[in-house]
C-alpha cells in the first residue's frame, strides 16, 4: 500500500505536530504516512517576523508542494495560515485544539507579575507584536515597565536566551511546549483575560488539494467541529480588521458550558500599540454558531465594533 506523503516544516515543533497527525491518519486509513520535510521562506529568512509576516511565509512552500503533487497533504500551525483560503486547496481538518494560551518561561521560576515587580525593567523576549502590546499594557496596569525584545529562532534558541541570562523571560505558545513535552519549563500560563492569544493559536490545519475529494473526506474525519467554529470566528475577526498575522491582534473564542452542555460562544478581541499605551478590547457572547458562516459573521461584527472604537489607528500594517 502506497504511503501518503505529509509535508511539514523541518522545525522540531512542526515535526512533532506532523507526527501526531500522521499517526491519526494511519489509524483512520490503514495507510502508512511518510513525512516530507520542506523548507519555507519563514524558516530561512532572518528578518523579524513582524517585517515578513502576514503573507503566509511559513505555509506557501508547503501549499506549492501540495498543488504540484509532491506531497498529498500538509500540516500547518493554523495561526500561520493567511485568512483567505485558496479555492484550489481544501482546509480538510482542524483537529481538536491544544491549550491556546501564551506561556512565560522566566528566570528563577517567576510569574509575569513577580518578574515585572521584582525588576525595574525586566527584559522579555518575543517575536510577536501582539504579545508585546498586551504584555506592555499589563506591565503598565501593574505600575511597572518592561522592555520587550524582538527575537527569532526555535524553542531551544528562545529559552536559551533566558538560561544564558541575556533575557529575564521569553513568551511562547503553550501548545508548542506541550507538543514537545516541555511544559515543565513553563513558569506562568498567561490567562486570556489578560493576554489574548493569536487567532487560531493552539490549533492545527490539515490541507490537501481540493480536487482530491476522497482524501479530503478521510482527513475530514480528524476535524473537531467546536474547534473549527471557534477558530473561524477568530480568523474572521482578523480578516475583517484587514490585519496580517504579524499585526498586534489577539482573538479568542471559547465555548461556554452550562453544566455539561455547550450553550454559548464568547469571542474576545484585542488590538494595541506595541508600547501598551493604547489597547482596544471588546467581547461578544451569543449562541454557539451553527455553521462556519455564522461563526465568520460573529467575527466580522466584533471587528466592526473594534474599528468603531479606534482599532484601525493602533495597527501599523493598516496604515501602510
Amino acid at each position: 500500500m502506497n504511503a501518503l506523503r505529509l509535508g511539514t516544516r523541518r522545525s522540531q515543533l512542526a515535526m512533532a505536530q506532523s507526527r501526531g497527525v500522521a499517526e491519526r491518519v494511519t489509524r483512520l486509513t490503514g495507510r502508512p504516512v511518510e513525512l516530507v520535510e520542506i523548507t519555507t521562506y519563514g524558516d530561512v529568512s532572518r528578518e523579524a517576523l513582524a517585517r515578513i509576516g502576514g503573507t503566509g511565509v511559513f505555509v506557501s512552500a508547503l501549499r506549492e508542494a501540495v498543488l504540484e503533487g509532491r506531497i498529498d497533504f500538509a500540516v500547518h500551525s493554523l495561526k500561520d495560515l493567511p485568512t483567505a483560503q485558496p479555492p484550489e486547496l481544501a482546509l480538510a481538518a482542524v483537529p481538536r485544539r491544544e491549550d491556546a494560551r501564551d506561556a512565560l518561561v522566566a528566570r528563577d521560576g517567576l510569574s509575569f507579575e513577580s518578574l515585572a515587580v521584582a525588576r525595574g525593567r525586566a527584559r522579555v523576549g518575543t517575536g510577536s507584536p501582539r504579545r508585546m502590546a498586551q504584555l506592555n499594557a499589563w506591565a503598565r496596569a501593574l505600575g511597572c515597565e518592561i522592555e520587550t525584545v524582538a527575537i527569532r529562532g526555535n524553542v531551544d534558541t528562545r529559552i536559551g536566551y533566558v538560561r544564558d541570562g541575556e533575557l529575564d523571560a521569553v513568551v511562547l505558545a503553550a501548545a508548542g511546549l506541550r507538543r514537545l513535552g516541555r511544559e515543565g519549563e513553563i513558569t506562568d500560563l498567561l490567562a486570556p483575560d489578560i493576554v489574548l492569544p493569536a487567532p487560531g493559536q493552539g490549533a492545527l490545519a490539515v490541507e490537501c488539494a481540493a480536487s482530491n475529494a476522497t482524501l479530503a473526506a478521510r482527513l475530514g474525519e480528524l476535524d473537531d467541529p467546536r474547534t473549527r467554529v471557534a477558530v473561524t470566528a477568530e480568523r474572521s475577526l482578523l480578516a475583517a480588521l484587514e490585519a496580517g498575522c504579524s499585526a498586534p491582534v489577539g482573538a479568542f473564542a471559547d465555548l461556554l458550558e452550562d453544566g455539561q452542555t455547550v450553550t454559548e460562544m464568547r469571542l474576545r478581541g484585542a488590538v494595541g500599540t506595541i508600547d501598551g499605551s493604547a489597547l482596544v478590547q471588546l467581547s461578544t457572547t451569543g449562541p454557539v454558531p451553527g455553521s462556519a458562516d455564522e461563526a465568520a459573521a460573529t467575527g466580522r461584527r466584533l471587528a466592526d465594533e473594534m474599528l468603531a472604537k479606534g482599532a484601525a489607528g493602533l495597527m501599523g500594517e493598516r496604515a501602510h
